[in-house]
């Protein structure tokens, strides 16, 4: 499983996946619904400060994550009005990429994810944030749907 797209979740009313390809990310497949408006979305690239031009368009939070070779989950968050996070998915296999631990430390993100999620009117876990940005999982891709539940995001499953 190699991948080097992402997935992005975000509420939208419109045409989430022209907005979305307008604003620089490329071979957007449809949105697939979760619960109560919020929109899971799977697409190969994107463009630098794609997240930030889409919460500018749709005045909706987003949360996005890039892969690397399935290794990897590079998480960025961004809400209207400013402010976001990021943080990485599977940070075991960092190293590995020439990435230091300190690139992306634990607790800023766990604390950053909390207050989006709060900012979003969602309800999150921090435990099961701070799950997703600790655990080690085959593939990056198994560790985002833990990290969604972890925000709150309705309709987000564990697997």
């Amino acid at each position: 499983m190699s991948d080097s797209g992402g997935s992005l979740v975000t509420r939208s009313t419109g045409d989430l996946v022209g907005t979305m390809e307008a604003v620089g990310f490329s071979d957007v497949d449809d949105a697939e619904p979760l619960a109560d408006g919020w929109l899971q979305v799977e697409f190969a690239d994107f463009g630098r400060h794609s997240a930030q031009a889409l919460v500018r368009r749709t005045g909706a939070p987003v949360v996005m994550v890039s892969y690397l070779d399935s290794d990897l989950g590079f998480v960025e968050a961004a809400l209207p009005g400013g402010g976001g996070w990021t943080g990485l998915l599977n940070p075991e296999l960092a190293e590995s990429y020439e990435i230091g631990p300190d690139e992306f430390p634990v607790g800023p993100a766990v604390a950053g994810a909390a207050a989006w999620s709060a900012a979003a009117g969602l309800v999150g876990d921090e435990a099961l944030v701070r799950r997703a940005f600790t655990e080690h999982a085959d593939f990056a891709e198994w560790l985002f749907p833990v990290l969604l539940a972890g925000l709150g995001i309705p309709g987000a499953e564990l697997p």
